[in-house]
C-alpha cells in the first residue's frame, strides 16, 4: 500500500517537476542572449540557439536510450502536422527574432519579468480558443500579472512601453500561441516535435541571416550559442511539453512562471543592474499572480467518450486499463488503443485525457 502511494505522489508531481525544470533553463535564457547580444546580431543568435537545440538533442538521443525512446512514444501522423508547422512558425521562427531584436533595447531584468506575459498569453488563448478549463484563480492570477506589466512600462515620471518591451510582449504572445499548438501534439515524442523545431527555426533564421548579409559570429560563439540553445531552449522545450501532456497549457504555463524571477536574478547578478521600488512591487505581483496559477484545485463529474489513439502509457494508469499484463503494469510503451465511454469524478487538470468542454 505504501509503495502504491509513493509511486502515485511520483507519478502526480512529475509534470510539475519537469514544468518547473523548464522554466529555470528557459529563463536563464535571456541574459545569455542579452551577453551575446553585444557581439552577435539577433537574426543569427536566433538561429544558432534553436539549431543548437535541433543538434543538441540529435546527439543526446543518440548517446541515451533513442531506440528505447521509440518504442514508448508515438511517431508524430499527418493529423499532427499542421499543429507542428504553426509551433514552428510562430514560436521557433518569428518569436525568437522579435525577442533577440527587442532585448537590444531593453533592459535583461525588465525583459526576463516581461516573459510572465507569455503565461498569461497562453492561458487566455487556451481559454479562449481552445475551450480549456480555467478557473476564478487562475483568471486573478492574469490580472495580477498584467497589472506588473503595466507598471513595469513606468519610466521617466510617464506610462508608456518602449519599442523592445512591446517586442518582448508581442514574441510572448507567439509563445503562447506556439503552446498551445503544442499542447494539441504533445502525445506525440517531444524529443521529435523539438528536434524538428530547432533544426528548420535554425536553418530559416541562419539562411535569412545570409540572404540579408548580417555578419555572422567566429566559430567559437557559434558554438557557446549553440551549447547555451542546447539547454536554454532545446532541453527546456522538451521538459515543457511532457509537463504540457499532464497539466494543460494554461496550468503548465503557470509553473512556468518562475522562468522570469530566475532571469531577473540572473540579470541583476550578471549586469548590476539597479532594482527600483516599482521594480519590487511588479516582482511581488508577479510572484503573486505565478503562485496562484498553480494552486487551482479541479475536481468535478465529467465524461469520458470513446477514442481511439497512440501515445506512450503505462497500464497503472486510470485511464489505461485495457490490459492486465501484470508484466506491462508500470512499463511505459506505446501502441494504439481504445478508450471506452465512462463518467467519473477525480482530481484531474487538462491533460491529454481530461480537454472535455466545461
Amino acid at each position: 500500500m505504501l509503495n502504491e502511494r509513493i509511486i502515485f505522489l511520483i507519478k502526480k508531481n512529475k509534470p510539475v517537476v519537469q514544468a518547473l525544470l523548464s522554466a529555470v533553463l528557459f529563463g536563464m535564457s535571456v541574459p545569455f542572449a542579452k551577453l551575446f547580444l553585444e557581439k552577435v546580431e539577433p537574426l543569427p543568435l536566433a538561429g544558432f540557439f534553436y539549431l543548437g537545440s535541433g543538434l543538441g538533442l540529435f546527439f543526446y538521443s543518440m548517446l541515451f536510450g533513442g531506440d528505447n525512446r521509440s518504442e514508448k512514444e508515438a511517431k508524430i501522423t499527418k493529423k499532427e502536422i499542421p499543429w507542428l508547422v504553426g509551433a514552428v512558425v510562430f514560436g521557433g521562427i518569428v518569436a525568437p527574432v522579435v525577442m533577440m531584436v527587442s532585448l537590444k533595447n531593453t533592459p535583461s531584468s525588465t525583459a526576463s519579468l516581461l516573459l510572465n506575459f507569455e503565461g498569461v498569453a497562453t492561458a487566455v488563448i487556451a481559454a479562449v480558443l481552445f475551450k480549456e478549463a480555467v478557473g476564478k484563480r487562475v483568471w486573478t492570477a492574469i490580472s495580477l500579472i498584467v497589472v506588473a506589466s503595466i507598471i513595469l512600462s513606468w519610466k521617466d515620471g510617464a506610462w508608456g512601453f518602449s519599442l523592445g518591451a512591446v517586442g518582448v510582449l508581442t514574441a510572448c504572445f507567439l509563445w503562447g500561441l506556439d503552446n498551445n499548438f503544442t499542447r494539441h501534439i504533445s502525445i506525440k515524442d517531444p524529443f521529435t516535435i523539438v528536434m524538428i523545431k530547432g533544426f528548420v527555426s535554425g536553418f530559416f533564421s541562419l539562411l535569412l541571416a545570409v540572404v540579408l548579409s548580417v555578419e555572422l559570429p567566429d566559430i567559437e560563439l557559434m558554438i557557446f550559442a549553440m551549447t547555451v540553445g542546447f539547454f536554454c531552449y532545446g532541453l527546456s522545450i522538451v521538459l515543457f511539453v511532457f509537463a504540457l501532456r499532464r497539466l494543460g497549457a494554461a496550468r503548465t504555463s503557470g509553473y512556468f512562471g518562475i522562468a522570469p524571477f530566475i532571469g531577473t536574478l540572473a540579470s541583476l547578478f550578471l549586469f548590476q543592474e539597479s532594482v527600483s521600488f516599482l521594480f519590487v512591487v511588479v516582482c511581488a505581483l508577479m510572484f503573486l499572480g505565478a503562485f496562484l496559477l498553480i494552486q487551482e484545485d479541479h475536481n468535478h463529474e465529467h465524461v469520458h467518450d470513446t477514442v481511439e489513439h497512440e501515445h506512450c502509457h503505462a497500464h497503472s494508469d486510470l485511464h489505461h486499463e485495457h490490459h492486465t499484463d501484470p508484466d506491462l503494469l508500470f512499463v511505459e510503451h506505446s501502441h494504439k488503443h481504445t478508450h471506452q465511454k465512462v463518467t467519473h469524478s477525480h482530481e484531474h487538470t487538462p491533460d491529454i485525457y481530461h480537454r472535455h468542454v466545461h
